[in-house]
């Protein structure tokens, strides 16, 4: 999953995550870090296996890495976070497939040609990205598997600020589920 990496890489990724790491110290609440990020991807992955959608695994990597990265704008400009974050993942992906991220950050010309995606997935990431928050009648496979994914990464059950929390009674995970 080199994609992943030069997705992770990319210099405006780490500068939007580090802005966000900075900004949610000392938070009580749940954490958009990269624990977050890939509990998403994991958990949309067994999804994907169980309900045999075929959705390329790296696809559902690169959107996880992705849904919450604008998050620092949320908070410093208050731009809506999946908004913010589609914005930044399509620069990304843009620059991821036309090759125009580093050698350094993107590998060997030959990996860049072999691992990218086709602009169907990139339309699907940005669509599953913008859709996270909410769900609503229509949405794709890959952001209704987004969607459900980031709930059930949160453990509510057995966090210490779950009273302090602003999500409502039936947004927070009561229970492990699968």
């Amino acid at each position: 999953m080199e994609i992943i990496d030069t997705i992770r890489k990319h210099p405006l990724y780490k500068e939007h995550y580090g802005k966000l790491q900075e900004l949610e110290k000392g938070r009580v609440f749940c954490h958009h870090d990269m624990a977050h990020f890939l509990d998403v991807a994991r958990i949309a992955h067994i999804h994907n296996l169980e309900r045999d959608l075929k959705i390329r695994k790296e696809v559902i990597y690169a959107a996880a890495l992705l849904h919450d990265i604008g998050k620092d704008r949320q908070y410093t400009e208050k731009i809506p976070h999946e908004r913010a974050s589609a914005e930044i993942a399509e620069q990304i992906l843009n620059d991821v497939a036309t090759g125009t991220a580093s050698a350094e950050i993107a590998g060997s010309e030959q990996e860049r040609r072999r691992e990218t995606f086709s602009g169907e997935e990139r339309d699907e990431i940005l669509q599953a990205i913008l859709g996270h928050r909410k769900r609503r009648g229509g949405m794709g496979v890959l952001e209704e598997l987004l969607y459900v994914s980031d709930k059930q990464s949160r453990s509510c059950f057995a966090c210490a600020a779950k009273e302090g929390c602003d999500w409502s009674e039936e947004e927070k995970n009561d229970r492990i589920k699968s």
